[in-house]
């Protein structure tokens, strides 16, 4: 009877996300897009593998070399893609940085940490290869929602990605053991090394600034995943900034990046402050 629970639990969970990714696509088709920014190139291969792809959006106003912004979309390290995340990659670009919108390679059939590795090799080569975009890629900062924030927070502190100038985080889980969710326990349950996949176990002092950004609302990644994170910077002498909106959801602080529900918390004003400060 449990493991009809558990499968049907899990079942549940897939269909929700099924319909999330449904409604963001749709969300994406109609909502008004920044002004100031286009689709440069879509399906830019950064790897070998089908999934290891990603899609370019510029400023159209001024001159690069652009700073580099690296998005990461979440989905539970099982579901998503880009492609619905083109409000952000325009909205970042209208700032004007060169943004890349990633896709990585996804959960069961590829397990962990093939969406960490993906996550470091786009960086990787954003920073090698943004310059042919207009972009500066000696002024590369990180960004993700939910999942993508912890693969971008694992691909910096875990391993070691050179040269950040900072990284963005919205939504993060970066502290979950015990495993006590069908999500991590789908994901994570067969990795030896648990304490390993926790972002809060490998924060050093050489790690690059970070903006810790989450709704206090947040009921699929608990807020407190925020003042972990924090707390482990400030006993590594390592810089960390958190903002807490009030009343914000998981889906509400990465919705907020769009021109609709930009009122409802300043995240995009927050996260572009931060990347210009650091790309002086």
């Amino acid at each position: 009877m449990t493991r009809l629970f558990t499968i049907f639990g899990l079942l549940m969970i897939a269909v929700g996300l099924a319909w999330h990714f449904a409604r963001l696509e749709l969300f994406n088709l109609l909502v008004p897009k920044d002004a100031g920014s286009h689709l440069l190139s879509r399906d830019v291969a950064y790897g070998p593998d089908a999934r290891q792809k990603l899609d370019v959006y510029a400023p159209t106003q001024g001159q690069g070399p652009w700073p580099v912004v690296v998005f990461v979309h979440g989905g539970s390290w099982t579901q998503g893609n880009k492609n619905p995340y083109e409000f952000a990659g325009r909205a970042l670009a209208a700032q004007g940085f060169l943004t890349l919108v990633i896709n990585y390679r996804l959960h069961p059939e590829h397990p962990y940490p093939s969406f960490v590795d993906d996550t470091a090799l786009a960086l990787n080569w954003a920073r090698d290869n943004a310059v042919q975009y207009g972009g500066d890629g000696g002024k590369l900062f990180a960004m993700g929602h939910s999942a993508g924030a912890y693969n971008v927070t694992m691909a910096v502190l875990a391993r070691g990605v050179e040269g950040l100038k900072g990284v963005v985080t919205l939504a993060g889980p970066f502290d979950f053991l015990p495993l006590d969710s069908p999500i991590t326990i789908k994901v994570f349950s067969d990795v030896p090394n648990l304490p390993d996949t926790q972002p809060v176990n490998h924060v050093s002092a050489s790690a690059p600034p970070f903006l810790i950004l989450h709704g206090t609302a947040d009921t699929t990644v608990f807020p407190r995943n925020a003042p972990g994170l924090q707390k482990r910077f400030d006993a590594a002498g390592a810089k960390a900034t958190i903002k807490l909106y009030d009343g914000l959801s998981h889906a509400g602080i990465l919705l907020a990046l769009s021109q609709p529900f930009r009122a409802s918390a300043p995240v995009l004003e927050d996260a572009v402050q931060f990347i210009r400060e650091r790309s002086q």
